[in-house]
């Protein structure tokens, strides 16, 4: 099992750099998940990762890309819900990336 080390503490993750336990998810475990893909979280980053979260904890389930964009849409409106946004903070792969960096589980259809 992989680890991240966290203020001192591993957290567990999986090969992908997944958590393999969603409680230990923290804004420091987020920054340090993004430092490892090359990302430095600006508030529009957490603004994504706190909707992803409520996603979440609504739905129980990682949203794939077009349900992401369009609860993005609905609850922040269409100059943040939409790809070109997303994946410029994301690096292209805003499912899975903004899953990762929230501390959810992979979405079901992301390879």
């Amino acid at each position: 099992m992989n680890t991240l080390e966290v203020n001192g503490s591993c957290v567990a993750v999986d090969p992908e750099g997944f958590l393999v336990n969603l409680d230990d998810w923290t804004e420091p475990v987020a920054s340090a998940l993004a430092e490892a893909e090359g990302i430095d979280l600006q508030p529009e980053h957490w603004e994504i990762l706190r909707l992803l979260r409520e996603f979440y904890q609504e739905f129980q389930l990682s949203p794939a890309t077009r349900p992401l964009i369009k609860y993005t849409a609905l609850k922040l409106g269409p100059e943040k819900g939409n790809s070109m946004h997303l994946n410029r903070l994301f690096k292209g792969t805003p499912a899975k990336l903004a899953a990762k960096l929230a501390g959810l589980p992979k979405p079901s259809n992301c390879i």
